[in-house]
């Protein structure tokens, strides 16, 4: 077999969470609703021939990643986001770019929406196109 190159994508979607984020002092005080997608992209040759979890992207391992920070409080759900992709960025070797989409479901504002959501993309350098 020839060399080849590969990118697998692990995606966690709409992983829900209660939390305690937000500028207003109610928001830290009550908590809202939360949720987020992950894209994770990382060479899943060695994983996927030998099928191992141990040569794969552990997304059990992920979400608790996650879980530890939601736990903090933030006031921007874009440093929530930053945060998140930033440690899977420094846990996970093999990741070599990430995206993470968190919602925000309750909304102190006066419109009816049904959420906001901020999306960072972090790549480690050389790691993935």
């Amino acid at each position: 077999m020839t060399s080849l190159s590969t990118t697998t994508k692990l995606t966690i979607k709409n992983a829900t969470f209660y939390g305690y984020h937000g500028v207003k002092s109610e928001e830290k005080t009550l908590g809202g609703k939360y949720s987020l997608d992950i894209e994770m992209l990382y060479d899943g040759r060695k994983a996927v021939l030998q099928d191992e979890v141990q040569f794969a992207v552990n997304y059990q391992e992920v979400m608790y990643t996650v879980a530890e920070i939601l736990n903090e409080s933030f006031n921007l759900v874009e440093t929530i986001a930053w945060d998140i992709a930033s440690n899977i960025l420094e846990k996970f070797s093999l990741v070599g770019a990430v995206t993470v989409k968190i919602r925000k479901h309750v909304v102190p504002i006066g419109e009816i929406i049904d959420y906001i959501e901020a999306e960072v993309t972090l790549k480690r350098e050389g790691k993935v196109e």
